[in-house]
């Protein structure tokens, strides 16, 4: 069993930045995909980034790229997602997500068996 904890949502204007973090404890994979995934009212829960623990390739929705930074700390078991250059659509609830190692496509969130309870990210124009 894995737990994740989320934090580093906020309020942000457009154009600036926070930093996402996801604490993961329990029987974590040394080749998995974690991933950040966020939902917008009234909107699909969307994949934003991924990062495959096992030699870590980097993934990202087009929306987010150049903007938004995944990474992973092998020693602290913690996920991050640095987003600069925050926009209004960014708004969303944040969450964290990891699977057991059996792969897939990395935006599909069928794939993730954990989730964190999510952090709100709120950006103004």
């Amino acid at each position: 069993q894995v737990h994740l904890v989320e934090s580093g949502g906020g309020s942000v204007q457009a154009g600036g930045s926070l930093r996402l973090s996801c604490a993961a404890s329990g029987d974590t994979y040394s080749k998995s995909y974690m991933a950040w995934f966020r939902q917008a009212p009234g909107k699909e829960r969307e994949g934003v980034a991924a990062i495959y623990t096992g030699d870590g390739g980097t993934y990202y929705t087009d929306s987010v790229k150049g903007r938004f930074t995944i990474s992973h700390d092998n020693v602290q078991n913690t996920l991050y997602l640095q987003m600069n250059s925050l926009k209004p659509e960014d708004t969303a609830m944040y969450y964290c997500a990891a699977e057991d190692g059996f792969g897939g496509t990395w935006s599909d969130d069928r794939i993730y068996n954990y989730w964190g309870q999510g952090t709100q990210v709120t950006v103004s124009s």
